[in-house]
Protein backbone atom coordinates (compact mmCIF):
# COMPACT_ATOMS: atom_id res chain seq x y z
CA UNK A 1 0.00 0.00 0.00
CA UNK A 2 1.29 3.32 -0.78
CA UNK A 3 2.60 5.15 2.60
CA UNK A 4 0.93 8.77 1.74
CA UNK A 5 -2.31 6.38 0.91
CA UNK A 6 -1.87 4.47 4.71
CA UNK A 7 -1.14 6.89 6.71
CA UNK A 8 -4.27 9.70 5.25
CA UNK A 9 -6.43 6.21 6.20
CA UNK A 10 -4.92 5.90 9.28
CA UNK A 11 -6.02 9.18 10.36
CA UNK A 12 -9.43 9.24 8.59
CA UNK A 13 -10.01 5.93 11.04
CA UNK A 14 -8.60 7.40 14.09
CA UNK A 15 -10.83 10.68 13.64
CA UNK A 16 -13.99 8.57 12.90
CA UNK A 17 -13.15 6.48 16.14
CA UNK A 18 -13.24 9.81 17.74
CA UNK A 19 -16.28 10.91 17.04
CA UNK A 20 -17.92 8.19 17.60
CA UNK A 21 -16.13 7.40 20.98
CA UNK A 22 -16.81 8.32 23.88
CA UNK A 23 -12.89 10.07 24.54
CA UNK A 24 -11.13 8.58 27.86
CA UNK A 25 -9.56 10.32 30.76
CA UNK A 26 -5.81 10.14 29.50
CA UNK A 27 -3.59 11.20 26.45
CA UNK A 28 -5.53 11.42 22.79
CA UNK A 29 -2.25 13.52 21.43
CA UNK A 30 1.04 14.08 23.00
CA UNK A 31 0.55 17.32 24.82
CA UNK A 32 -2.76 18.07 24.27
CA UNK A 33 -4.17 18.48 27.99
CA UNK A 34 -6.27 15.54 27.82
CA UNK A 35 -5.14 14.13 30.92
CA UNK A 36 -5.23 17.56 32.82
CA UNK A 37 -8.00 18.72 34.98
CA UNK A 38 -11.28 20.26 33.26
CA UNK A 39 -10.86 19.07 29.67
CA UNK A 40 -13.99 18.32 28.51
CA UNK A 41 -13.77 15.86 25.45
CA UNK A 42 -15.51 16.17 21.90
CA UNK A 43 -19.10 14.80 22.00
CA UNK A 44 -19.81 11.69 20.05
CA UNK A 45 -21.30 11.48 16.59
CA UNK A 46 -25.38 11.19 16.32
CA UNK A 47 -26.33 7.17 16.43
CA UNK A 48 -28.04 6.60 12.55
CA UNK A 49 -31.81 6.75 12.99
CA UNK A 50 -33.67 3.59 13.75
CA UNK A 51 -35.56 1.71 11.02
CA UNK A 52 -38.97 2.42 10.48
CA UNK A 53 -41.54 0.73 12.89
CA UNK A 54 -42.79 -1.83 10.99
CA UNK A 55 -39.69 -3.10 9.95
CA UNK A 56 -37.32 -5.33 12.11
CA UNK A 57 -33.64 -4.11 12.02
CA UNK A 58 -32.62 -7.14 10.28
CA UNK A 59 -34.55 -6.58 7.39
CA UNK A 60 -33.54 -4.83 4.01
CA UNK A 61 -35.19 -1.83 2.11
CA UNK A 62 -34.93 -1.40 -1.16
CA UNK A 63 -36.96 1.48 -1.97
CA UNK A 64 -37.96 2.10 -5.76
CA UNK A 65 -35.63 4.00 -8.02
CA UNK A 66 -37.95 6.45 -9.31
CA UNK A 67 -38.57 7.65 -13.28
CA UNK A 68 -35.45 7.78 -14.93
CA UNK A 69 -33.45 11.61 -14.45
CA UNK A 70 -34.00 14.03 -17.49
CA UNK A 71 -31.05 15.85 -18.53
CA UNK A 72 -31.01 19.31 -17.92
CA UNK A 73 -31.73 22.01 -20.69
CA UNK A 74 -29.65 24.46 -21.60
CA UNK A 75 -32.32 27.23 -21.23
CA UNK A 76 -33.05 26.19 -17.80
CA UNK A 77 -32.07 28.69 -15.01
CA UNK A 78 -28.56 28.80 -13.90
CA UNK A 79 -27.87 28.67 -9.85
CA UNK A 80 -27.32 31.39 -8.51
CA UNK A 81 -23.59 33.23 -7.14
CA UNK A 82 -22.13 31.70 -4.32
CA UNK A 83 -22.28 34.83 -1.47
CA UNK A 84 -19.48 35.99 0.32
CA UNK A 85 -17.40 34.57 2.40
CA UNK A 86 -17.90 35.82 6.06
CA UNK A 87 -16.71 33.34 8.43
CA UNK A 88 -13.25 31.15 8.16
CA UNK A 89 -13.09 28.40 10.15
CA UNK A 90 -9.61 27.52 11.75
CA UNK A 91 -7.81 24.13 10.87
CA UNK A 92 -6.01 22.81 13.90
CA UNK A 93 -3.08 19.89 13.64
CA UNK A 94 -5.15 17.69 15.53
CA UNK A 95 -7.83 17.15 12.94
CA UNK A 96 -11.73 17.38 12.80
CA UNK A 97 -12.00 15.84 15.63
CA UNK A 98 -10.35 18.87 17.34
CA UNK A 99 -11.72 21.95 15.11
CA UNK A 100 -15.01 20.59 13.67
CA UNK A 101 -16.37 18.19 16.43
CA UNK A 102 -19.57 20.69 15.81
CA UNK A 103 -19.41 20.69 12.05
CA UNK A 104 -22.58 22.48 11.45
CA UNK A 105 -21.68 25.13 13.69
CA UNK A 106 -21.19 28.20 11.43
CA UNK A 107 -23.76 26.62 8.25
CA UNK A 108 -26.70 27.16 11.15
CA UNK A 109 -25.50 30.46 12.47
CA UNK A 110 -25.29 31.71 8.76
CA UNK A 111 -28.27 30.02 8.03
CA UNK A 112 -30.02 31.32 11.71
CA UNK A 113 -28.72 34.89 10.24
CA UNK A 114 -30.17 35.00 6.67
CA UNK A 115 -33.84 34.46 8.11
CA UNK A 116 -33.44 36.31 10.85
CA UNK A 117 -31.46 39.26 10.12
CA UNK A 118 -31.85 39.17 6.28
CA UNK A 119 -28.15 38.54 5.54
CA UNK A 120 -26.34 36.20 2.92
CA UNK A 121 -22.74 34.80 3.95
CA UNK A 122 -20.73 31.34 3.35
CA UNK A 123 -18.37 30.16 5.36
CA UNK A 124 -15.10 27.96 4.87
CA UNK A 125 -12.19 26.56 6.27
CA UNK A 126 -8.37 26.79 6.21
CA UNK A 127 -5.36 26.44 7.69
CA UNK A 128 -3.59 29.60 9.12
CA UNK A 129 -1.23 29.46 6.26
CA UNK A 130 -3.79 29.63 4.17
CA UNK A 131 -5.83 32.70 5.35
CA UNK A 132 -4.86 35.94 3.66
CA UNK A 133 -3.73 38.86 5.91
CA UNK A 134 -6.11 40.95 4.00
CA UNK A 135 -9.20 40.89 6.30
CA UNK A 136 -11.60 41.64 3.29
CA UNK A 137 -10.52 38.33 1.81
CA UNK A 138 -11.78 36.52 5.32
CA UNK A 139 -12.84 39.22 7.65
CA UNK A 140 -13.76 36.64 10.67
CA UNK A 141 -11.40 33.87 11.69
CA UNK A 142 -13.25 31.27 14.20
CA UNK A 143 -11.34 28.98 15.62
CA UNK A 144 -13.27 26.28 18.00
CA UNK A 145 -11.52 23.48 19.94
CA UNK A 146 -10.89 21.31 22.94
CA UNK A 147 -7.35 20.63 22.74
CA UNK A 148 -4.06 22.81 23.73
CA UNK A 149 -2.23 24.32 20.67
CA UNK A 150 0.61 27.09 19.97
CA UNK A 151 1.06 28.31 16.90
CA UNK A 152 5.17 28.99 15.47
CA UNK A 153 6.72 32.73 15.73
CA UNK A 154 5.68 33.36 12.07
CA UNK A 155 2.21 32.35 12.26
CA UNK A 156 1.72 34.84 15.43
CA UNK A 157 3.25 37.49 13.25
CA UNK A 158 0.83 36.50 10.64
CA UNK A 159 -2.01 36.72 12.57
CA UNK A 160 -0.75 39.84 14.63
CA UNK A 161 -0.84 41.78 10.87
CA UNK A 162 -4.31 40.38 9.88
CA UNK A 163 -5.72 41.64 13.22
CA UNK A 164 -4.25 45.12 12.80
CA UNK A 165 -5.31 45.54 9.43
CA UNK A 166 -9.02 45.25 10.41
CA UNK A 167 -9.41 41.27 10.84
CA UNK A 168 -11.00 39.67 13.76
CA UNK A 169 -10.45 36.40 15.60
CA UNK A 170 -12.72 34.69 17.72
CA UNK A 171 -11.75 31.90 19.87
CA UNK A 172 -14.81 29.12 20.90
CA UNK A 173 -14.11 26.97 23.86
CA UNK A 174 -15.45 23.56 22.42
CA UNK A 175 -17.60 22.49 25.71
CA UNK A 176 -15.93 24.05 27.92
CA UNK A 177 -12.68 22.70 27.74
CA UNK A 178 -10.28 24.31 30.00
CA UNK A 179 -6.96 23.40 27.87
CA UNK A 180 -8.29 25.25 24.48
CA UNK A 181 -9.39 28.28 26.75
CA UNK A 182 -5.61 28.66 28.62
CA UNK A 183 -3.75 27.94 25.31
CA UNK A 184 -6.20 30.69 23.52
CA UNK A 185 -5.36 32.86 26.05
CA UNK A 186 -1.61 32.47 26.11
CA UNK A 187 -1.34 32.53 22.45
CA UNK A 188 -3.27 35.83 22.60
CA UNK A 189 -0.42 37.27 24.96
CA UNK A 190 2.00 36.09 22.79
CA UNK A 191 0.50 37.46 19.54
CA UNK A 192 -0.33 41.20 22.07
CA UNK A 193 2.59 41.41 24.70
CA UNK A 194 1.44 45.05 24.46
CA UNK A 195 -1.74 44.43 25.31
CA UNK A 196 -3.27 42.93 28.08
CA UNK A 197 -6.43 40.18 27.73
CA UNK A 198 -9.22 41.33 29.69
CA UNK A 199 -12.83 40.12 30.43
CA UNK A 200 -15.54 42.04 28.23
CA UNK A 201 -17.69 44.03 30.88
CA UNK A 202 -21.30 44.45 29.95
CA UNK A 203 -21.11 47.58 28.28
CA UNK A 204 -18.64 46.23 25.64
CA UNK A 205 -20.26 47.44 22.21
CA UNK A 206 -20.03 43.16 21.23
CA UNK A 207 -22.97 43.02 23.67
CA UNK A 208 -24.86 45.51 21.74
CA UNK A 209 -24.25 45.81 18.32
CA UNK A 210 -27.10 44.41 16.88
CA UNK A 211 -28.90 42.43 20.24
CA UNK A 212 -28.98 44.18 23.68
CA UNK A 213 -27.50 41.33 25.83
CA UNK A 214 -27.08 42.03 29.68
CA UNK A 215 -28.03 38.48 30.59
CA UNK A 216 -27.62 35.21 29.17
CA UNK A 217 -28.82 31.29 29.91
CA UNK A 218 -26.46 28.84 30.68
CA UNK A 219 -27.01 25.63 30.82
CA UNK A 220 -26.36 23.49 34.36
CA UNK A 221 -22.85 22.64 33.19
CA UNK A 222 -21.64 25.81 33.79
CA UNK A 223 -23.14 26.59 36.94
CA UNK A 224 -21.78 22.68 38.11
CA UNK A 225 -17.77 24.48 36.78
CA UNK A 226 -18.62 27.20 39.38
CA UNK A 227 -19.87 29.93 37.88
CA UNK A 228 -22.15 32.19 38.76
CA UNK A 229 -23.18 34.84 36.62
CA UNK A 230 -25.68 35.22 34.24
CA UNK A 231 -23.52 37.94 32.05
CA UNK A 232 -21.55 36.60 29.03
CA UNK A 233 -18.16 35.56 29.49
CA UNK A 234 -15.76 36.42 26.80
CA UNK A 235 -12.43 38.21 27.07
CA UNK A 236 -10.31 40.36 24.45
CA UNK A 237 -7.35 42.12 23.54
CA UNK A 238 -7.68 45.83 22.86
CA UNK A 239 -6.31 47.89 20.00
CA UNK A 240 -7.19 51.51 19.47
CA UNK A 241 -9.97 50.91 20.73
CA UNK A 242 -11.38 47.85 18.82
CA UNK A 243 -11.47 44.66 19.97
CA UNK A 244 -9.66 42.86 17.91
CA UNK A 245 -9.41 39.06 19.33
CA UNK A 246 -12.16 37.58 21.40
CA UNK A 247 -12.36 34.14 23.60
CA UNK A 248 -15.94 32.70 24.84
CA UNK A 249 -15.16 30.90 27.83
CA UNK A 250 -18.09 28.89 27.33
CA UNK A 251 -19.17 27.04 24.41
CA UNK A 252 -20.73 28.87 21.56
CA UNK A 253 -21.00 25.76 18.89
CA UNK A 254 -23.47 23.53 21.03
CA UNK A 255 -26.10 26.06 20.12
CA UNK A 256 -24.89 26.81 16.30
CA UNK A 257 -24.80 23.15 16.04
CA UNK A 258 -27.02 22.48 18.70
CA UNK A 259 -26.79 19.47 21.22
CA UNK A 260 -29.04 19.00 23.88
CA UNK A 261 -27.38 18.37 26.56
CA UNK A 262 -28.10 20.36 29.75
CA UNK A 263 -25.23 18.99 30.99
CA UNK A 264 -22.55 20.58 28.52
CA UNK A 265 -20.41 23.69 29.80
CA UNK A 266 -22.54 26.14 26.98
CA UNK A 267 -24.73 28.86 26.00
CA UNK A 268 -28.48 27.72 25.05
CA UNK A 269 -29.36 27.84 21.92
CA UNK A 270 -30.42 31.07 21.89
CA UNK A 271 -28.24 32.83 23.60
CA UNK A 272 -25.59 31.37 21.31
CA UNK A 273 -27.41 32.37 18.29
CA UNK A 274 -27.49 36.49 18.96
CA UNK A 275 -24.29 36.58 20.95
CA UNK A 276 -22.99 35.30 17.22
CA UNK A 277 -25.53 37.94 15.32
CA UNK A 278 -23.79 40.23 18.06
CA UNK A 279 -19.65 39.27 16.57
CA UNK A 280 -20.62 39.18 13.25
CA UNK A 281 -22.47 42.64 13.26
CA UNK A 282 -19.43 44.30 15.67
CA UNK A 283 -16.19 42.83 13.69
CA UNK A 284 -18.34 44.11 10.01
CA UNK A 285 -18.82 47.57 11.25
CA UNK A 286 -14.81 47.55 13.04
CA UNK A 287 -13.32 46.11 9.96
CA UNK A 288 -13.87 49.36 7.91
CA UNK A 289 -13.49 51.88 10.74
CA UNK A 290 -9.89 50.14 11.46
CA UNK A 291 -8.64 51.34 7.62
CA UNK A 292 -8.46 55.16 8.76
CA UNK A 293 -7.31 54.14 11.92
CA UNK A 294 -4.21 52.43 10.27
CA UNK A 295 -3.61 55.92 8.85
CA UNK A 296 -3.73 57.80 11.92
CA UNK A 297 -1.31 60.93 12.16
CA UNK A 298 1.95 60.53 14.39
CA UNK A 299 4.80 63.44 14.90
CA UNK A 300 8.00 63.70 15.80
CA UNK A 301 10.44 66.31 17.88
CA UNK A 302 12.77 68.04 15.80
CA UNK A 303 14.83 69.32 19.31
CA UNK A 304 14.30 66.77 21.84
CA UNK A 305 14.76 69.13 24.49
CA UNK A 306 11.42 69.61 26.86
CA UNK A 307 12.45 72.87 28.89
CA UNK A 308 9.87 75.56 27.74
CA UNK A 309 7.59 73.15 26.19
CA UNK A 310 4.40 71.54 27.58
CA UNK A 311 4.40 67.44 27.81
CA UNK A 312 2.11 65.14 29.37
CA UNK A 313 2.80 61.72 30.58
CA UNK A 314 0.68 58.88 30.13
CA UNK A 315 -0.28 56.73 33.22
CA UNK A 316 0.13 52.74 32.70
CA UNK A 317 -1.36 50.76 35.37
CA UNK A 318 -2.30 47.03 35.22
CA UNK A 319 -5.45 47.30 32.75
CA UNK A 320 -6.05 48.43 29.30
CA UNK A 321 -4.56 51.80 29.90
CA UNK A 322 -3.25 52.76 26.07
CA UNK A 323 -6.66 53.09 24.12
CA UNK A 324 -5.16 55.00 21.02
CA UNK A 325 -1.90 55.83 20.01
CA UNK A 326 -1.88 58.70 17.93
CA UNK A 327 -4.41 61.08 19.65
CA UNK A 328 -2.69 62.57 22.39
CA UNK A 329 0.49 63.56 19.77
CA UNK A 330 -2.36 64.85 17.77
CA UNK A 331 -4.12 67.25 20.84
CA UNK A 332 -0.43 68.71 21.24
CA UNK A 333 -0.03 69.38 17.52
CA UNK A 334 -3.38 71.03 17.44
CA UNK A 335 -2.60 73.17 20.76
CA UNK A 336 0.63 74.35 18.98
CA UNK A 337 -1.03 75.20 16.03
CA UNK A 338 -3.46 76.94 18.32
CA UNK A 339 -1.38 79.08 20.60
CA UNK A 340 2.13 78.65 19.34
CA UNK A 341 3.20 77.22 22.63
CA UNK A 342 5.76 75.02 22.41
CA UNK A 343 4.81 71.39 23.10
CA UNK A 344 6.80 67.67 23.03
CA UNK A 345 5.37 65.10 20.82
CA UNK A 346 7.26 62.38 22.18
CA UNK A 347 4.97 60.93 24.80
CA UNK A 348 6.43 59.22 28.58
CA UNK A 349 4.88 56.42 29.44
CA UNK A 350 5.00 55.74 33.47
CA UNK A 351 3.64 53.59 36.29
CA UNK A 352 2.28 55.47 39.09
CA UNK A 353 4.27 53.52 41.52
CA UNK A 354 7.53 55.40 39.65
CA UNK A 355 9.06 58.16 41.08
CA UNK A 356 9.84 60.34 37.63
CA UNK A 357 5.59 61.14 38.09
CA UNK A 358 6.73 64.10 40.35
CA UNK A 359 8.64 65.75 37.37
CA UNK A 360 5.24 65.56 34.97
CA UNK A 361 3.23 68.81 35.25
CA UNK A 362 0.27 66.32 33.67
CA UNK A 363 -0.55 62.51 33.76
CA UNK A 364 -3.18 61.33 31.45
CA UNK A 365 -5.16 58.45 32.38
CA UNK A 366 -7.76 56.34 29.90
CA UNK A 367 -9.24 53.58 29.33
CA UNK A 368 -12.41 51.17 28.78
CA UNK A 369 -12.41 48.70 31.18
CA UNK A 370 -12.61 47.98 35.61
CA UNK A 371 -9.22 48.55 37.01
CA UNK A 372 -7.26 49.07 40.40
CA UNK A 373 -4.49 50.52 41.57
CA UNK A 374 -1.81 49.09 43.99
CA UNK A 375 -1.69 50.50 46.93
CA UNK A 376 1.75 51.96 46.18
CA UNK A 377 0.66 53.14 43.05
CA UNK A 378 -2.56 55.31 45.30
CA UNK A 379 -0.58 56.58 47.61
CA UNK A 380 2.41 58.23 45.11
CA UNK A 381 -1.20 59.73 43.04
CA UNK A 382 -2.46 61.16 46.54
CA UNK A 383 0.85 62.63 47.30
CA UNK A 384 1.36 64.01 43.29
CA UNK A 385 -1.55 65.89 43.19
CA UNK A 386 -1.05 67.16 46.64
CA UNK A 387 2.51 68.63 45.55
CA UNK A 388 0.05 70.40 42.88
CA UNK A 389 0.45 67.95 39.93
CA UNK A 390 -2.49 67.51 37.26
CA UNK A 391 -4.60 64.72 36.45
CA UNK A 392 -6.32 64.34 33.17
CA UNK A 393 -9.12 61.56 33.00
CA UNK A 394 -10.77 60.26 30.30
CA UNK A 395 -13.37 57.08 30.09
CA UNK A 396 -12.37 56.46 26.54
CA UNK A 397 -15.61 55.81 24.06
CA UNK A 398 -17.79 56.60 27.09
CA UNK A 399 -17.56 53.58 28.59
CA UNK A 400 -18.91 52.85 31.84
CA UNK A 401 -16.50 50.05 33.67
CA UNK A 402 -13.82 52.45 33.59
CA UNK A 403 -15.98 55.19 34.56
CA UNK A 404 -17.24 53.33 38.06
CA UNK A 405 -13.12 51.99 38.38
CA UNK A 406 -12.13 55.72 38.13
CA UNK A 407 -14.70 57.02 40.15
CA UNK A 408 -13.92 54.31 42.66
CA UNK A 409 -9.86 54.76 43.10
CA UNK A 410 -10.36 58.62 43.22
CA UNK A 411 -12.88 58.28 46.15
CA UNK A 412 -10.04 55.59 48.00
CA UNK A 413 -7.53 57.70 47.25
CA UNK A 414 -9.27 61.12 48.62
CA UNK A 415 -12.16 59.69 50.63
CA UNK A 416 -13.32 62.76 51.95
CA UNK A 417 -13.39 64.83 48.06
CA UNK A 418 -15.91 64.26 45.80
CA UNK A 419 -16.30 65.15 42.17
CA UNK A 420 -18.21 68.66 40.66
CA UNK A 421 -19.19 69.09 37.43
CA UNK A 422 -17.28 72.68 36.03
CA UNK A 423 -19.98 75.03 35.46
CA UNK A 424 -19.98 76.19 32.03
CA UNK A 425 -18.76 79.84 33.37
CA UNK A 426 -15.50 78.17 34.25
CA UNK A 427 -12.38 80.04 32.54
CA UNK A 428 -11.67 76.82 31.78
CA UNK A 429 -14.14 76.94 29.23
CA UNK A 430 -12.83 80.14 27.24
CA UNK A 431 -9.04 80.25 26.74
CA UNK A 432 -7.99 79.67 23.79
CA UNK A 433 -11.80 78.45 22.52
CA UNK A 434 -15.23 80.01 23.78
CA UNK A 435 -16.86 76.93 24.36
CA UNK A 436 -21.02 77.00 24.98
CA UNK A 437 -21.68 73.77 23.61
CA UNK A 438 -19.87 70.77 21.90
CA UNK A 439 -20.84 68.44 18.80
CA UNK A 440 -21.17 64.40 20.29
CA UNK A 441 -20.87 61.32 17.74
CA UNK A 442 -23.34 59.52 16.18
CA UNK A 443 -24.08 57.24 19.12
CA UNK A 444 -24.06 59.20 21.88
CA UNK A 445 -26.81 61.33 20.10
CA UNK A 446 -28.57 58.31 19.76
CA UNK A 447 -28.23 58.14 23.49
CA UNK A 448 -28.86 61.46 23.77
CA UNK A 449 -32.35 61.23 22.19
CA UNK A 450 -31.22 62.89 18.87
CA UNK A 451 -29.68 65.89 20.27
CA UNK A 452 -26.52 66.63 18.29
CA UNK A 453 -24.74 68.79 21.04
CA UNK A 454 -24.42 69.11 24.53
CA UNK A 455 -23.17 71.96 27.19
CA UNK A 456 -19.24 70.34 28.09
CA UNK A 457 -19.22 67.71 30.19
CA UNK A 458 -16.23 67.75 33.16
CA UNK A 459 -15.99 67.20 36.84
CA UNK A 460 -13.52 68.22 38.86
CA UNK A 461 -11.89 67.39 41.86
CA UNK A 462 -10.30 69.91 44.13
CA UNK A 463 -7.31 69.76 46.15
CA UNK A 464 -5.84 72.68 47.78
CA UNK A 465 -7.83 74.62 45.95
CA UNK A 466 -6.89 73.94 42.81
CA UNK A 467 -8.17 71.62 40.03
CA UNK A 468 -6.14 68.81 40.62
CA UNK A 469 -8.39 66.12 38.62
CA UNK A 470 -10.10 67.51 35.49
CA UNK A 471 -12.44 63.93 33.93
CA UNK A 472 -14.48 63.63 30.87
CA UNK A 473 -16.93 60.45 31.30
CA UNK A 474 -17.28 61.21 27.59
CA UNK A 475 -14.73 59.90 25.49
CA UNK A 476 -11.80 62.36 23.62
CA UNK A 477 -9.29 60.64 22.28
CA UNK A 478 -11.19 58.96 19.41
CA UNK A 479 -11.70 62.83 18.36
CA UNK A 480 -8.25 64.35 19.20
CA UNK A 481 -7.46 61.02 16.48
CA UNK A 482 -10.11 62.31 14.13
CA UNK A 483 -10.56 58.67 13.79
CA UNK A 484 -13.85 58.04 15.69
CA UNK A 485 -15.14 54.54 16.84
CA UNK A 486 -18.63 54.02 14.97
CA UNK A 487 -19.57 52.67 18.92
CA UNK A 488 -18.09 55.38 20.73
CA UNK A 489 -20.22 57.85 22.91
CA UNK A 490 -17.72 60.68 23.02
CA UNK A 491 -17.38 64.13 21.66
CA UNK A 492 -16.87 64.83 17.79
CA UNK A 493 -13.56 65.34 16.38
CA UNK A 494 -13.87 69.40 16.76
CA UNK A 495 -15.51 68.97 20.09
CA UNK A 496 -12.75 67.05 21.78
CA UNK A 497 -10.02 68.87 20.51
CA UNK A 498 -11.26 72.50 21.32
CA UNK A 499 -12.01 70.64 25.18
CA UNK A 500 -8.56 69.08 25.17
CA UNK A 501 -7.24 72.74 23.93
CA UNK A 502 -8.66 74.41 26.89
CA UNK A 503 -7.73 71.97 29.62
CA UNK A 504 -4.08 72.39 28.24
CA UNK A 505 -4.18 75.86 28.31
CA UNK A 506 -5.99 75.60 32.20
CA UNK A 507 -3.25 73.50 33.34
CA UNK A 508 -0.22 75.87 32.37
CA UNK A 509 -2.05 79.29 33.55
CA UNK A 510 -3.32 77.72 36.94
Amino acid sequence: MNPQFRSATLVFLLCNWLLSTPLPAQIIFQGDGSDEPGFVSPIKAAPPPPPPANMSSGESFIPYPGPPVQPQSRSEKKNPPSPPVMFVKLKSQYGMVDWASRPNDLSNLLKDMKGKVNVNFASEYRSLGEISTDPDKNPIIYRSGHFHFSWTPAERKRLRDYLLKGGTIIFNTGMGSKPFFDSAKEELTAIFPEAKLQRLTSDHPLFHSYYDIGQVTYRKGVRAAGYTSDEPLFYGVTINCRTVAIISRWCLAIGWDALNDDTLMGYSADDAMKLGVNIMSYATSQRAWAKSVAQAMTFTDADPLKAGKVFVAQVIYDGEWKTRHAGLSVLLQQFNRRTDIPVKFAQQELQLSDKSIFDMPILYITGHEAFRFSDAEAQNLREYLNKGGCLLAEACCGRRAFNAAFMGEMKRIFPDRSFSPLPVESPLFTLPNQIKTLGVTPALSAQLGGKTTIPPSLLSLEVNGQLAVIYSPYGLAGGWEMAQNPYAFGYDDAGALSLGENILMHTMTH
